[in-house]
């Protein structure tokens, strides 16, 4: 039978003390493994996190995210409504060019048939 260990959960504020404790030197990686009973990739992980600032109680990298992602919208929406706009501008000369032709137009087939007066036998 395999032993598994119980689920545990650690605060922000244990992962950056421990973190900004290792990268000052104070206390090792071997050192935190054991004394807190943690695996060495779990302590890697954390100090990946912990160099790109996710530990930092004044930095909300989310906030961040949510205002580009609003930006990206606002200019997508901004060009969505561009096009729409050319779309109906084009929609509209078709339509004159049409209407001002001395041709009979058809939906399906397109402009009236030239009568074909084939070779005379």
């Amino acid at each position: 039978m395999v032993y598994k260990a119980p689920f545990r959960w650690f605060s922000r504020q244990f992962k950056q003390s421990l973190c900004a404790a290792i990268r000052a030197g104070t206390i090792g990686r071997r050192e935190a493994q054991r004394a807190h009973r943690l695996s060495g990739n779990l302590i890697h992980q954390w100090l990946d996190q912990f160099d790109r600032g996710q530990f930092d109680p004044t930095e909300k990298p989310a906030a961040g995210v949510a205002e580009e992602y609003e930006l990206r919208i606002a200019e997508l929406e901004r060009k969505v409504g561009q096009l729409t706009m050319e779309a109906d501008l084009l929609k509209k000369t078709q339509k004159r060019d049409h209407s001002s032709s001395d041709e009979d137009f058809f939906v399906v087939s397109g402009p009236r048939p030239v009568p074909f007066e084939g070779l005379a036998k």
